[in-house]
């Protein structure tokens, strides 16, 4: 990777240049339009679990739709020769080769946000300042973005549904938010059990950015957050259903 894993005890050089400052701060722009969305669109009355979740799948939304998205196109669409790069870049673990197979069928290429950050596409960029502390994240892994797919085409989409649901006062939130928290959780399961399978070879845990703020708080908020949608939904559907079977309980007594 461009920068290599620091030894113990010691930060590298680059934990907070320019790009890692943006990457953080466009993080909490986004967070940020989920909250102003939350008081244009729900009623000042809404309860804090509605507008948790609201500014929740909205800045979900978003992630997927601008960052996420954007390692997609990287990885379909930003590439560089192999014989452009020094094979003692090669060697040294700079660039994330994708194996056992060519990607796309292309042996001669190297893809994904490592290429893209080469061409200057500030995304791209963005990608490889987290790919300091998951290396996958660099280049095409296929695992990854098998899940990103569906992240991006299915789960986003959803989220943004939910969020207009809850805007409307609809109950079909609830069946929505189970949805979307069911995939969050296996999509997380899915991108580091194939990890810890390798003993985490991939991963830079050598300092505490990398592992507590990249790795850990990153990666766990999607994990807390469809975990608490998941209770709020199977709460309020329950709910529903106590007040179906009072009903039927009533009418089967007269």
């Amino acid at each position: 990777m461009a920068a290599a894993a620091a030894s113990a005890g010691e930060l590298p050089p680059d934990l907070f240049d320019t790009t890692t400052l943006v990457s953080l701060a466009a993080t909490l722009v986004m967070l940020g339009a989920g909250y102003a969305a939350s008081l244009k669109f729900l009623p000042e009355s809404a309860k804090n679990s509605t507008r948790i979740l609201f500014i929740w799948h909205a800045f979900d939304a978003l992630v997927h739709l601008i960052l996420e998205a954007s390692y997609l196109y990287s990885c379909f669409f930003s590439w560089i020769p192999v014989s452009s790069v020094a094979a003692e870049d090669l060697a040294s673990n700079q660039f994330y080769m994708p194996q056992p197979s060519p990607f796309l069928g292309h042996a001669d290429r190297i893809y994904g946000p490592q290429a893209g950050a080469i061409q200057g596409n500030p995304l791209a960029k963005l990608w490889m300042v987290y790919a300091r502390a998951d290396h996958r994240w660099a280049g095409p892994d296929l695992v990854v973005i098998s899940l990103e797919l569906l992240t991006v085409f299915i789960a986003a989409p959803m989220a943004l549904w939910i969020c207009y649901d809850m805007s409307m006062r609809r109950s079909r939130a609830n069946v929505l938010m189970l949805i979307v928290a069911t995939g969050e959780l296996y999509g997380g399961f899915m991108t580091f059990c194939p990890e810890w399978l390798v003993l985490s070879e991939n991963l830079d845990c050598s300092n505490f950015m990398y592992k507590w703020v990249y790795i850990v708080f990153f990666n766990t908020l999607w994990v807390w957050l469809p975990l608490y949608a998941m209770y709020v939904a199977i709460s309020e559907i329950s709910d529903a259903f106590a007040v179906r079977d009072a009903v039927n309980h009533k009418l089967k007594s007269k």
